[in-house]
């Protein structure tokens, strides 16, 4: 069994309340795994060789184990869910009782182990091209207008650049769009991402 990370404890403690005992269980499972508990993002995370592994984390309706590259996980059960459409690389598998939890423990070691061993080999996501993502009509006329803007948006790093392609064309209506593009072209202009 790996050793408990204290501070994986006193978030369990801290937390209390709903999930605790569906979080508990599952931390028992990832401490029987060869991953090393860890706390990131306010949440226990197990990784593997300094890489991340696995995330645990609770919501309002469930609570989850986030694999991060759960996209090149072979999911016999059918049971990873990708939890938007544009979440290219990373899978979760959803509890709302204990009873779950035991019910899929050996399937949740295999898919931990199969996890590990993706690490193991190395092998990466093939994510999509910033190139790949639709441009919103709106903040194309923008780009097309002002060749500050577009050398801007250009020098933005490949993740910076899709969060706002996303942002901006996760809105259905024109006039949204628009408001978007507006609110961050200052941002855009300092160098900055979305959530900079």
């Amino acid at each position: 069994m790996n050793k408990m990370n204290p501070k994986v404890d006193a978030f369990l403690t801290r937390r209390g309340g709903r999930w605790q005992a569906e979080l508990e269980k599952l931390r028992k499972i990832m401490l029987e795994s060869p991953l090393t508990e860890e706390l990131k993002w306010g949440a226990p995370c197990y990784t593997f060789e300094n890489r991340n592994v696995v995330l645990m984390h609770g919501f309002k309706e469930y609570c989850a184990l986030l694999f991060f590259k759960g996209a090149l996980l072979s999911d016999p059960e059918g049971i990873l869910i990708k939890q938007t459409e544009t979440v290219q690389s990373a899978r979760h598998i959803r509890f709302t009782s204990v009873r779950e939890i035991v019910k899929l423990k050996t399937i949740l070691k295999a898919y931990i182990l199969e996890a590990v061993e993706v690490e193991r080999a190395g092998l990466k996501v093939n994510f999509k091209k910033t190139e790949e993502f639709s441009v919103a009509e709106e903040f194309q006329n923008k780009l097309d207008k002002s060749p500050a803007l577009k050398r801007a948006f250009n020098a933005l790093t490949p993740g910076r650049q899709r969060a706002y392609l996303l942002h901006f064309s996760g809105a259905k209506q024109s006039k949204t769009r628009a408001a978007r593009v507006e609110k961050c072209t200052p941002q855009i202009l300092k160098g900055k991402g979305l959530d900079d």
